[in-house]
């Protein structure tokens, strides 16, 4: 279930409180690049896996 609006407010409140405004940009763009890392490995693993198979179908 997700969060309503006023439930995104108290989160967002939170996090502010938590880090400092100065500090969350910082954050999101760690995570950003820590998905992005996380996306591009899990293409590389279905990358050798696909290349795998062909190898193995001839």
């Amino acid at each position: 279930m997700m969060p309503g609006g006023m439930e995104w407010v108290v989160i967002i409140l939170v996090v502010v409180l938590l880090f400092g405004a100065k500090k969350i940009p910082e954050l999101a763009r760690g995570l950003g690049k820590g998905i992005r890392e996380f996306k591009d490995a899990t293409k590389e693993i279905k990358d050798e896996i696909d290349d795998a198979g062909k190898q193995i179908k001839e």
